[in-house]
């Protein structure tokens, strides 16, 4: 026999809904800052299947005068990930449906050792009849407070749900 769900001991956590109204431009969350590891670059190799020598062996890097390992491209992109920043998480939550597209460029290096400061920004909002297209600026500083990653990420986000449907 089963019986119905007590909210109060629901696995499921309880938090508010954030629809396309009430995303503001300019708005910006912040995803967790990482230091990157060797052991955070092994991952991503096993992961990714990427096996590029400047990524994981050192002495080739330091012959090419590098300061340590070089992440890759993608690895720094990650950080960018909605679901790691605070618009999933905590009291309220966007309530997206979908990634559409994402764009970035790489203007600095990250090296193991990098401590790295991702941010998704609200850069534009269009409505549309039933969603609306948030397009997010997305930023990766290091902690020489220089500008590694910036780039682009589009969400379908639903509108809010008219009362009584």
């Amino acid at each position: 026999m089963s019986r119905p769900a007590d909210p109060a001991h629901s696995p499921r956590p309880t938090y508010a809904l954030r629809y396309f109204e009430d995303l503001r431009l300019g708005e910006t969350w912040h995803c967790p800052a990482r230091t990157h590891t060797e052991a955070l670059f092994y991952a991503f190799q096993l992961a990714s299947g990427d096996t590029g020598e400047v990524h994981y062996n050192l002495e080739l890097c330091k012959a090419r005068g590098l300061p340590g390992l070089l992440a890759h491209g993608f690895q720094v992109l990650i950080q960018t990930c909605p679901g790691s920043s605070d618009m999933l998480r905590g009291e309220s939550r966007v309530a997206f449906r979908a990634m559409l597209e994402q764009s970035s460029k790489f203007l600095k290096p990250v090296y193991a050792g990098d401590t790295l400061y991702p941010a998704l920004t609200v850069a534009e909002l269009k409505p549309q009849r039933t969603t609306g297209l948030l397009t997010l600026r997305t930023t990766v500083h290091n902690q020489r407070d220089e500008l590694c990653l910036e780039g682009e990420i589009k969400l379908l986000v639903p509108r809010r749900p008219a009362a009584g449907a």
